[in-house]
């Protein structure tokens, strides 16, 4: 594995298998995925792990393995998605982060670098995040780097 993002506190790097069990235990968390329909089962995360670094490997564009430079330990997923919003496709940066460590400013120096990498390799005319309004967490690691509310949409 030669590609790797590093900050301060982080490093993030593609997937390899194995990564699923400790993704499970952030994706299978029930209060981590509050704002998603519901959390991931061991299955999905399996799947999720393999999809993202093909993903990765094949256009640039995926989420990564997020660890703690200290111990190299698995903390979570950040990184950059392509999604469809109103019909055109968008850069979006997402992140999951174990609940320990919440509130220590990782999520926003991960998400950070994922920005800066997207604006740098991948050139979009803008980053976005798609966030439900109540997720007041996240929003406030958006805002931090820069982002601000644009539109609410309803998806179905």
């Amino acid at each position: 594995m030669s590609f790797v993002l590093e900050t301060e506190r982080l490093y993030l790097r593609p997937f390899v298998c194995g990564d699923d069990l400790a993704l499970f235990s952030i994706l299978g968390d029930a209060e981590v995925m509050r704002y998603y329909p519901r959390p991931l089962t061991r299955e999905e995360v399996v799947l999720w792990v393999e999809r993202f670094r093909q993903l990765f490997s094949e256009s640039g564009i995926g989420l990564l393995a997020l660890c703690l430079r200290s111990s190299g330990e698995l903390i979570g997923d950040c990184g950059t998605v392509e999604q469809e919003v109103d019909g055109g496709r968008e850069i979006e940066v997402g992140y999951h982060l174990r609940r320990d460590q919440w509130n220590l400013g990782l999520a926003t120096e991960a998400a950070r670098a994922s920005i800066d990498y997207a604006f740098r390799e991948l050139q979009p005319p803008r980053v976005i995040s798609l966030i439900r309004p109540e997720n007041f967490a996240s929003r406030r690691v958006a805002e931090k780097n820069g982002l601000t509310v644009d539109k609410v949409l309803f998806w179905r």
